[in-house]
């Protein structure tokens, strides 16, 4: 699919779904359609197929930042205009269902959700482990530790024989 073609897409897809639209071309050569007053947002890109195009609808966060897509489809773009705006209203009100839904106590695991500050700190400890800054004097540290203490016992020891 040409990068115009999706353009024009977009465009038609945006005034037929919100009045107030912003439609912008991702980094990845998508189209995004962005309604603010709704604080939803709609990306248009290429499918695998020719003839296809991958439609993902998310939420658009406080402060502006979109969150990650929340549902997608493959829809045929020879459907039409109509068919396109059908699927991409089915998806926002998954989107929409999702975000009002409260997120439940447990994962599908069945392990209790942690809350994002305990998931940072443990990652920024996984990262110290790894760089080899642990919460743990590494043996790089104890042999640099050895090493002065070595230094100041023969500075020591020279300045008694010699002092």
């Amino acid at each position: 699919m040409v990068g115009a073609q999706l353009r024009d897409v977009a465009q038609e897809l945006a005034t037929l779904l919100w009045r107030e639209h912003t439609v912008y071309r991702e980094r990845s050569g998508g189209m995004v359609i962005r309604g603010e007053h709704v604080r939803r947002w709609i990306s248009l890109a290429p499918a695998g197929g020719r003839d296809e195009i991958l439609v993902r609808a998310g939420r658009i966060l406080d402060g502006g930042t979109t969150a990650p897509a929340r549902s997608e489809a493959v829809v045929p773009l020879s459907a039409g205009t109509g068919v396109l705006a059908a699927a991409c209203r089915r998806l926002l009100a998954d989107a929409a269902a999702d975000a009002s839904r409260p997120a439940p106590d447990r994962e599908d695991t069945g392990r209790p959700r942690r809350s994002g500050k305990s998931r940072t700190t443990r990652r920024s400890r996984r990262s110290e482990r790894r760089n080899g800054r642990g919460r743990h004097t590494g043996f790089s540290s104890w042999v640099i530790l050895v090493c002065v203490a070595g230094v100041i016992a023969l500075f020591a020891y020279t300045s008694a024989m010699h002092g």
